[in-house]
């Protein structure tokens, strides 16, 4: 079993390896898009791996491709429908402004927490 941690929503599942990234989150509500159903032809499950990275499956070319179409692109950046987990161990994601405005798009009857604005972006901190 390997641990996925959702580190801005504090939730945490253990799931078998062979589970995505994507699959994990619809395990326990984790609000991670996924307007195409995680067939990889569309960037709103797109989550950044800050821990255990390695413990996943490598990046294809279609996941590659589709993450050049994506918003605030880094070196951590994973769609959470093509990343699988491979080994055990703690994997810890952060899901992005891009793909939390997605899930709430596609769930308009899920409140929106009060720290996202009405798109899903968080609001910028004054000061």
């Amino acid at each position: 079993m390997a641990k996925v941690t959702f580190i801005d929503q504090g939730i945490e599942v253990e799931v078998p390896v062979g589970t995505s990234i994507l699959e994990a989150s619809k395990q326990v509500g984790a609000p991670e898009g996924d307007a195409c159903g995680g067939v990889c032809a569309c960037s709103t499950c797109h989550v950044y791996v800050e821990q255990g990275g390695a413990l996943l499956s490598e990046a294809e070319e279609d996941e590659e491709d589709i993450l050049d179409k994506a918003f605030d692109v880094r070196h951590t950046s994973r769609l959470g429908c093509q990343a699988r987990i491979e080994r055990e161990g703690d994997i810890s994601v952060r899901i992005s402004q891009e793909s939390l405005e997605a899930y709430y798009n596609e769930h308009p009857n899920v409140p929106r927490p009060d720290n996202l604005g009405a798109r899903g972006r968080r609001p910028l901190s004054s000061g």
